[in-house]
């Protein structure tokens, strides 16, 4: 199993949080709020700890769960603390509208993330195209970029751990193309399909 920091106190560090320790993952909880972090740390049990703001996370997975704004800098006061981590970003930069990106450059959160984390720590974009209830609830596929493919194999590993079915689209320069399918699943929960209950997988078709 997998030790894991969630950097953040908020629905989507809950959920994921839930999730590894119902798979046996080692976890970890920070927050600028301590209290906050105390109190999720407390919520999902199973020798959940909290630690503290800026120290070095205990977790070889760090999970960003805050929002896209707040990641970057984040990232840029850990610092050296996120030496040898994969880091794992899952938010989604989503415009006002929520019809387009909020970055007009072909980059992404996670692309800016690995220009500013310390030498040796790995990038990762994950679990930003599925909405949190049907992460809650359901067993949806976890589309996931980076380069390294030594901790692609340990972020891979943690995903499995969760019931979940990791699918490798390619390097992190793909983590601009998955922001886009968050977009695109946000129009197909506001258009065609309707509502938020579901999540965009891959179906394997043989002859």
């Amino acid at each position: 199993m997998s030790s894991i920091t969630l950097i953040g106190t908020g629905n989507m560090a809950r959920t994921i949080g839930t999730r590894a320790v119902a798979g046996g993952n080692t976890v970890e909880v920070m927050g600028r709020d301590q209290s906050k972090a105390d109190d999720l740390a407390k919520a999902l049990g199973g020798g959940t700890t909290a630690g503290k703001w800026g120290a070095v996370p205990t977790g070889d997975i760090v999970i960003t769960a805050l929002l896209h704004d707040g990641v970057v800098p984040a990232v840029t006061e850990y610092g050296d603390a996120l030496v040898g981590k994969a880091i794992v970003d899952i938010s989604n930069p989503f415009n006002a509208a929520f019809d387009g990106l909020a970055h007009s450059e072909p980059t992404s959160i996670a692309q800016e993330v690995a220009k500013i984390a310390p030498a040796g720590a790995s990038v990762f974009k994950a679990f930003n195209t599925i909405f949190r209830g049907v992460l809650e609830q359901g067993r949806p596929d976890v589309f996931f970029a980076g380069d390294d493919s030594q901790a692609k194999a340990d972020v891979a590993a943690f995903i499995e751990s969760l019931g979940l079915r990791p699918l490798d689209v390619g390097g992190l320069k793909m983590a601009h193309w998955l922001e886009g399918m968050g977009v695109v699943t946000v129009g197909l929960a506001g258009h065609g399909v309707g509502h938020g209950n579901f999540a965009l997988g891959a179906n394997e078709v043989t002859a």
